[in-house]
């Protein structure tokens, strides 16, 4: 068979492999990866580098499947291409513990680059490793080698959701030639055709953002080659390529129709499509001879590539000590093990808010862990979170580690995600805590994709002030603790930041910071001494007989601490509990967790300038919440304060009147 019959086989074997793991699970997308079959097999097979027998291999490209739902796209070419997803594995698709999950997930199988589903959300994230593929080559001093790309496969779902107009806003911005996306432009969504709900000319607004644009048909594999050659070649765009498609592309009644987006073909279309294609009706999950000996050799094509590329690497890293140190450093996302010491020799000496306080700690911190790196959505003035002793990250100067995303608080998420699945990074990124409300997919997909990362919220509650309800987030802290395998830190004071930060460093997952507008005290010299942040929460005041805990948060610490004085006069025994973050509290063992909150004492008094919600897991049945649950008002944040009970003396007298 000739070299062109058996890419065309090969091409028409990715489409049944994956109508066959639908039609087995009964259930899953096969019109998607039929049609964009051609595509993806003249993309690995010509130009994706990689090599199957080292998943991780840093010399390669990576491959990001944004319209996730046709994940057997990406499971036939894993298996294909020599990586370990067997032909069995095709057959358990959407099975329990399977390799081959409904949508691909990062971490369960292996040449799987990143967790998609969501849509477009796989787009975003492949900027961020698009920007993090730069950096990580300009800082090493050698673009040339360090050269890698990032393609992605996007559908029209992708394109239409509001996710696509930031990211690929801030890709063409920062013109990123090293992104291809394929857009497989089939004009099927569920509901029908395109038509019903989208008009716009996907190529006229991609251009206005300074992209490349190559139509073509998409199932033409000479055309398909043609431009990827042209998309190498470019310069200073990211690159669109606008591949008109059909959906089931091969099955004779069902192609271009939604009735093939998202069910299986059915018995008698599965046959029919298979005789039409050459294939015999009657076996399932086929590889032909001729596609397997294909594969096979472009399979040691690219492992030779690979053994070539990594020749060169061993040269550079002998030539260049110390930017082979840095490349370590950065790969094993580095941090000093005495961390925790340097920044608490930084803490400031006066009262100051813990968003500049935290911007202390990350200027520290950009010092000894050079794998730091991120930016803000516009809000680094208000934030503190740009790295003053660092450079942009611009088309001018890719070594640059502070990254400005401008107002796209989600494309800014998803790109910080990119960057952490990379690998190359300790991706941090900012906002205001009430526009955490825009990230959610992006701190969702973070926490199951268990990515280390930091996201840094201010403005932290009601004390915002004056910008009013609109500013100040009130149920905010209940949704990042609602995420599993998110850590979510308040800290109360200075002391507290300097922990929170090496402790957000050193995680195995995302951490969310939130950090205070307004000034607070910092703790006294025995205070500090009590520390223990990373166990969640502790007992910062204590006292022998004590019959009410207040267990308090963030800036409520410090009034917590004053109503515990005025209580004291009053002749009451307190203890004060900082707990900064619920999930490092629960984390641990059961007899630490009672030295802290002693199931004895009922007498329970939680103060929280935001969401009770949650809060009864600590108060219990018989005690007290003291928090906001209604939106705030424009005012001065001492006003606030009085108004809504959160000075001293006012959650003082709630708690007298609760012990009465």
């Amino acid at each position: 068979m000739s070299c062109e019959c058996a890419v065309k086989r090969s091409i028409d074997t990715i489409r049944l492999l994956a109508a066959d793991g639908v039609q087995k699970a009964n259930s899953g997308h096969p019109g998607m990866p039929m049609g964009c079959a051609d595509f993806a097999f003249t993309l690995w097979s010509k130009f994706l580098r990689f090599n199957p027998a080292e998943p991780q291999w840093v010399g390669r490209d990576r491959f990001v499947l944004s319209a996730g739902h046709g994940s057997m796209l990406l499971y036939s070419l894993l298996h294909l291409f020599g990586y370990d997803t067997t032909l069995d594995d095709l057959a358990q698709f959407r099975q329990w513990g399977s390799k081959t999950p409904g949508h691909p997930e990062f971490g369960h199988t292996k040449g799987v680059e990143v967790t998609t589903g969501p849509l477009s959300s796989g787009l975003a994230s492949a900027v961020g490793m698009a920007i993090g593929l730069k950096q990580f080559g300009a800082r090493l001093g050698n673009p040339e080698l360090f050269d890698q790309r990032v393609f992605v496969v996007a559908g029209d779902g992708c394109i239409m959701e509001g996710t696509s107009h930031e990211a690929c806003a801030i890709a063409g911005h920062q013109k990123l030639d090293n992104l291809v996306v394929f857009y497989d432009d089939n004009g099927i969504t569920i509901e029908g055709p395109t038509s019903l709900a989208f008009s716009e000319d996907v190529g006229q607004r991609l251009a206005a953002y300074g992209w490349h644009i190559i139509r073509i048909n998409g199932q033409d594999a000479g055309q398909v080659t043609r431009a990827l050659t042209e998309a190498m070649a470019t310069k200073g765009r990211p690159v669109i390529i606008i591949g008109k498609t059909t959906i089931a592309y091969g099955a004779p009644h069902l192609h271009g129709s939604a009735e093939a987006h998202g069910a299986p073909l059915g018995a008698d279309e599965l046959a029919a499509t298979k005789r039409a294609l050459g294939f015999d009706p009657e076996r399932s999950f086929v590889v032909p001879p001729e596609v397997r000996e294909l594969c096979d050799g472009l399979i040691a094509e690219k492992k030779a590539a690979a053994a070539t590329w990594d020749r060169r690497l061993a040269a550079w890293r002998s030539a260049q000590a110390d930017k082979a140190a840095l490349m370590e450093n950065l790969l094993a996302r580095t941090v000093p093990a005495d961390i925790l010491a340097q920044l608490l020799a930084v803490v400031p000496a006066k009262e100051t808010a813990t968003r500049n306080s935290g911007g202390v700690m990350m200027q520290r911190a950009a010092q000894l862990v050079p794998a730091l790196t991120g930016g803000s959505a516009d809000l680094n003035p208000s934030t503190k979170t740009y790295l003053e002793a660092e450079k942009d990250f611009t088309p001018d100067n890719r070594s640059g580690r502070n990254i400005h995303y401008g107002v796209r608080e989600l494309g800014m998420g998803l790109c910080s995600n990119g960057l952490a699945l990379l690998g190359t990074a300790i991706p941090f990124c900012s906002t205001f805590a009430v526009f955490s409300d825009y990230m959610k997919p992006a701190l969702r997909l973070a926490a199951i994709q268990k990515l280390h990362e930091v996201f840094v919220f201010t403005h932290d509650s009601i004390f915002v002030g004056e910008d009013g309800p609109t500013h100040q987030p009130i149920e905010h802290l209940a949704m990042l603790r609602s995420i599993p395998g998110m850590i979510t830190l308040r800290p109360a004071e200075s002391n507290e930041v300097a922990h929170a930060w090496a402790l957000a460093l050193q995680a195995k997952g995302p951490v969310a910071l939130f950090l205070t507008r307004q000034n607070v005290p910092n703790f006294t010299a025995e205070q500090v001494a009590h520390l223990e942040l990373a166990k969640g929460a502790y007992v910062l005041s204590d006292e022998a007989g004590f019959e009410v805990i207040l267990v308090a948060t963030g800036s409520e610490v410090g009034a917590a601490m004053g109503a515990a004085g005025l209580l004291r006069q009053a002749g009451r025994k307190v203890r004060v509990v900082s707990m900064p973050s619920w999930e490092l509290f629960d984390a641990q063992s059961a007899a630490y967790k009672e030295s802290v909150l002693p199931a004895a004492c009922t007498r329970r008094v939680t103060v929280e300038a935001a969401s009770t919600f949650g809060w009864e897991r600590y108060a219990g049945t018989q005690g007290l919440m003291i928090g906001l649950n209604r939106f705030g008002d424009s005012a001065p944040f001492k006003k606030l304060a009085e108004a809504y009970g959160f000075t001293a003396p006012a959650i003082a007298e709630r708690v007298k009147a609760y012990l009465a």
